[in-house]
């Protein structure tokens, strides 16, 4: 039995409600249902139209939108759907029927200049993966399909995958300019044939090992707690829009220390050093006084 987890989310259409799901449920293609008959594709969405209030049924990566008819408000049902999806999946019902032959969606992929000189950021219009990884080689990419191909490009140095973009480090025997193109029409061709990111699965394993590794190193100190947090919400948004990632490692609460992991394009940017002190270690002393005095990072 599969462990997935529904979380409810809402949309800008108060009659459109959004369940996501803690793992991908379709193979980066899209759905759309307007009747039990036209949802013979999915015997979810056909389960789901069997409920009254189910006017349209929307499957798309790691999430199911239903809208509704006026007779009901979400709040009032928006629970049991939840449930009724999560036990569906978790019971290994089907999504989308495998023999279901759908057209290619359009996907656009544009490249994107970062401040690391050897990175550059390919940004897809549609989800990739639910948290980030990182691979240094192509014997990382047992589970990585699409880094494992991208390896076989041999100024590839390494991949870093976040959410809905690709972040590429180059060796020096090629100029961007040279290869860009190349790698920019070969990902947009990747994920237009509906082919896999991660294998099955290993988005969910990684996050349960994340979740494992939280619980075993809690609780973490008040302090802690508040670096994570001002880095979540201050520091993780500008860090991604440059292709990279930045996570916490600990706090020394003798030595004022904080040590971070940086990924991506901010693993070895010539300018990194001159953001973490400048910019990272300048706001966590400002915003939590004489708690800390210097910030380190480990590249990943």
């Amino acid at each position: 039995m599969k462990n997935i987890t529904i979380v409810i989310k809402e949309t800008s259409n108060p009659k459109i409600i959004k369940f996501e799901a803690s793992d991908f449920l379709t193979q980066h293609k899209s759905f759309e249902f307007d009747s039990i008959d036209d949802a013979s594709p999915s015997p979810l969405a056909q389960q789901l139209f069997h409920l009254p209030f189910v006017k349209k049924v929307y499957i798309s990566g790691n999430f199911i939108a239903i809208e509704r008819y006026n007779i009901v408000e979400w709040p009032e049902v928006q629970e049991e759907v939840a449930q009724q999806i999560k036990d569906y999946i978790n019971n290994d019902g089907v999504v989308i029927s495998d023999s279901t032959v759908t057209k290619k969606v359009p996907v656009t992929v544009y490249a994107e200049s970062t401040p690391n000189p050897s990175v550059m950021k390919f940004v897809a219009n549609k989800k990739l993966v639910l948290s980030s990884q990182e691979y240094k080689s192509i014997d990382d990419t047992k589970e990585a399909p699409l880094a494992a191909e991208l390896f076989h490009f041999p100024f590839v140095k390494s991949v870093f995958l976040d959410e809905n973009f690709v972040s590429i480090t180059k060796y020096d025997i090629a100029e961007w300019n040279e290869i860009s193109m190349s790698l920019r029409e070969f990902i947009r061709s990747y994920i237009e044939e509906g082919k896999q990111i991660l294998n099955k699965d290993t988005s969910s394993k990684k996050e349960q090992i994340n979740l494992a590794h939280d619980t075993k190193a809690e609780p973490k100190d008040d302090i802690s707690k508040e670096i994570i947090n001002i880095l979540e919400e201050y520091v993780k948004p500008a860090v991604a829009s440059d292709g990279g990632n930045i996570e916490f490692q600990f706090y020394d609460p003798k030595s004022k220390k904080v040590s971070v992991l940086l990924q991506g394009a901010c693993s070895g940017c010539p300018s990194s050093t001159f953001t973490l002190k400048n910019g990272i270690e300048n706001m966590l002393k400002e915003m939590l006084k004489d708690k800390v005095e210097t910030v380190e990072a480990i590249n990943g």
